[in-house]
C-alpha cells in the first residue's frame, strides 16, 4: 500500500502544478497581452506543454495513490501500468531535458532563449518553477517509488512520436506565422537547424536511458526482494536463503566461481535478503 506521506506529496505537488497552469493562464488575459503569447498562445512552447504533462500525471499517480487505499493494487493494475508509462517515457524525459536545455542556453546567452524583456513579463519566482523546480521534483519521483520502464524499443518510439509531433508544431507555427518559437532558430540556417533538433532528440533519448538506470539502481534490489517472496506458494524468506545458499556450493564449476554469472547473481540477491531480514521488514 502507498504510504500516507507519499500520497500527500503527490497531492501537494498535484496543486502545485495546477496552480502554476492557471496563475499563467490567467497572466495571459492581461490588458497588454506579451507578444509571447501570440501566434501558437502558450502551447507552443515546451515549457508550458511541460507544465501541462507533470499535471496530469499527478492528476494520475493522486488517483492510482487513493485507488490503491480503497481497493489494493491488484484491481488498478492497468491505472499503474498507465502512470509508469506517462512517467517514464514522457514525464522524467521532458522535465529534465527542459530543465537542462534551457539553462544551458541561458548561461550560454540568456537572448536565445529568454530575452530580457521577459524579466518585465515574467515574474523570477516564476521562471524558476518553470525551469528550476521542475527537475528536483520530478527526481524525487525517481527516489519515491520504483516504475515499471517498458521495454527500449517502445520506450523510445513513443518519446520520439513525442518529439516529431512538437517538432512539426513549431514548423508549422513559423510556416503559418513566419515567427520562429525560440529565438535560437532564427539564427540557424535550415542544417543547422536539422543538426539541432538531431541533437535535440539524441539528448532527450538520452535522459530517457539514464532514467531507466536510476530506476534500475535504486529499486533493483526491492524488485528482486518481492519477486523472491513468492508468497503465492508459501516459501519464506528464510527458506529461499538457505535454498540459494545451498545452491551456491552444489554449482559444479568451482575453478572461478565468481566469475559465473548465475553464481555473481545468487550471491547478491542472498546479500539482499539477508539485509531485509536484519532489517525486520519482512
Amino acid at each position: 500500500m502507498t504510504k500516507t506521506s507519499t500520497c500527500i506529496y503527490h497531492f501537494l505537488v498535484l496543486s502545485w502544478y495546477t496552480f502554476l497552469n492557471y496563475y499563467i493562464s490567467q497572466e495571459g488575459k492581461d490588458e497588454v497581452k506579451p507578444k509571447i503569447f501570440a501566434n501558437g498562445a502558450r502551447w507552443k512552447y515546451m515549457t508550458l506543454l511541460n507544465l501541462l504533462l507533470q499535471t496530469i500525471f499527478y492528476g494520475v499517480t493522486c488517483l492510482d495513490d487513493v485507488l490503491k487505499r480503497i481497493k489494493g493494487r491488484k484491481d488498478i493494475k492497468f491505472l499503474t501500468a498507465f502512470r509508469d508509462l506517462l512517467f517514464t517515457t514522457l514525464a522524467f524525459p521532458v522535465s529534465t531535458f527542459v530543465f537542462l536545455a534551457f539553462w544551458i542556453l541561458f548561461l550560454y546567452n540568456r537572448d536565445l532563449i529568454y530575452p530580457k524583456v521577459l524579466d518585465t513579463v515574467i515574474p523570477v519566482w516564476l521562471n524558476h518553477a518553470m525551469h528550476t523546480l521542475i527537475f528536483p521534483i520530478t527526481l524525487a519521483e525517481v527516489v519515491l517509488g520504483p516504475h515499471s520502464y517498458p521495454s527500449k524499443k517502445t520506450g523510445l518510439t513513443l518519446l520520439t512520436a513525442a518529439s516529431i509531433t512538437y517538432i512539426s508544431r513549431i514548423l508549422w507555427l513559423y510556416f503559418e506565422t513566419g515567427t520562429w518559437v525560440y529565438p535560437v532558430f532564427a539564427k540557424l540556417s535550415p542544417v543547422g537547424l536539422a543538426a539541432f533538433f538531431s541533437l535535440s532528440h539524441i539528448f532527450i533519448a538520452s535522459i530517457y536511458l539514464l532514467g531507466e538506470k536510476l530506476n534500475h539502481w535504486k529499486w533493483e534490489n526491492v524488485q528482486i526482494l518481492q519477486r523472491w517472496k513468492l508468497e503465492s506458494v508459501g516459501i519464506s524468506a528464510s527458506e529461499i536463503l538457505r535454498h540459494s545458499w545451498n545452491l551456491c556450493f552444489q554449482w559444479p564449476d568451482w575453478k572461478s566461481p565468481a566469475k559465473h554469472p548465475v553464481v555473481k547473481n545468487i550471491r547478491r540477491n542472498i546479500r539482499v535478503i539477508k539485509l531485509f531480514l536484519a532489517l525486520g521488514t519482512i
